[in-house]
């Protein structure tokens, strides 16, 4: 039986290959579990348990497995070094998981400090439109292989929210379009539904609209859906490969 880690930085990169001028494939938020695969003077080769992504980090002290008791419900919370508003240290980026340990007031403490009891909700929460939320990463800038409010990229976009609301999902678009089966065509697109290129996703949050992070824009966007359609095809080429609904 696997021995699982879990991190308590607010974001970890995961690299491509055991070198910090390696690609960022992916990010590990806090709160998310991981277990070692092989480790080496600076590094461990890793694989995330909540969606069986491998690569690496650098090495470090890590805990042994926490199991969360909350969730960040907000783009970002801030951490506090006491439960008085006062001494900023910190801020997690949302679907953090942490475990609480104590309360005060509005405030709960975990192993970092402490966070405002509205920031968060019961690690079994699940909203009833999963994406309800999505619009607040609005604006925020594309990075590859980003999963927080400092940045984030297409498929993070989608996988983050599905996990905030216990749905598993994988992290990159080339598997996501695989693992979802209900294959919708787009004159019956929807609210929730899902659109996939090759190396890109969308959601639409209408039947007119949806919302990306888009490299090109450098930012996540709320565009038209048959522009978007266009735009993909005119500049990159790429038709839609798949419009998936959960």
């Amino acid at each position: 039986m696997s021995k699982f880690y879990t991190n308590t930085s607010p974001v970890i990169n995961v690299y491509r290959k055991a070198s910090l001028k390696s690609e960022v494939v992916t990010q590990i938020i806090f709160g998310e579990r991981f277990s070692i695969l092989k480790k080496t003077s600076k590094w461990l080769n890793i694989r995330i348990k909540e969606d069986g992504y491998k690569g690496f980090i650098k090495k470090g002290k890590y805990h042994i497995d926490l199991i969360p008791s909350h969730k960040v419900s907000k783009l970002k919370a801030n951490i506090y070094k006491s439960s008085n508003f006062k001494n900023k240290i910190s801020e997690l980026t949302f679907g953090s998981k942490i475990k609480i340990l104590e309360k005060n007031g509005n405030f709960f403490k975990f192993n970092k400090g402490w966070i405002n009891q509205e920031d968060i909700r019961n690690i079994n929460y699940k909203e009833k439109d999963c994406f309800r939320k999505i619009k607040i990463f609005k604006n925020i800038r594309y990075k590859w292989g980003g999963k927080s409010f400092r940045g984030i990229d297409c498929s993070a976009l989608i996988q983050v929210f599905l996990n905030f609301n216990n749905i598993y999902c994988p992290r990159d678009a080339k598997d996501q379009v695989k693992y979802f089966k209900k294959n919708i065509k787009l004159r019956n697109i929807r609210k929730n539904d899902i659109i996939y290129w090759k190396g890109h996703v969308a959601l639409a949050i209408s039947k007119k609209k949806l919302i990306h992070a888009y490299g090109p824009m450098k930012k996540t966007v709320i565009m038209g859906i048959n522009q978007t359609i266009k735009k993909i095809e005119k500049t990159a080429k790429l038709k839609v490969i798949g419009i998936k609904r959960l």
